[in-house]
């Protein structure tokens, strides 16, 4: 697939390649723990979280309260996953086949 993505560079292309060079869970939190700030990387994981929740038909009113996400935030991840790259969907539908 040859993605043409607004943010494409060099330098986003290395980290890319970088990440899909991780092996394990344990790697991914060794990378991750130097790469981010705990901050970072919790609004990362809370936005993954918001995505499968919106996928399975949760109210913001339950989405807010389950992951502490402001309505913003959820807003946003819903535009993403109906009108965004399908970034979220492709994962979630891969995580989903496990």
């Amino acid at each position: 697939m040859d993605y043409n993505s607004k943010l494409k560079d060099e330098q986003i292309d290395t980290l890319f390649e970088v990440i899909l060079k991780i092996n394990t869970i344990e790697e991914c939190y060794m990378f991750f723990e130097d790469i981010c700030t705990v901050k970072e990387l919790k609004s990362l994981s809370q936005r993954l979280q918001v995505a499968k929740m919106l996928r399975n038909n949760k109210t913001y009113t339950e989405i807010e309260e389950n992951t502490g996400a402001s309505t913003a935030t959820i807003s946003r991840v819903s535009r993403c996953l109906n009108y965004g790259a399908d970034g979220y969907n492709i994962m979630l539908d891969r995580m989903d086949k496990k």
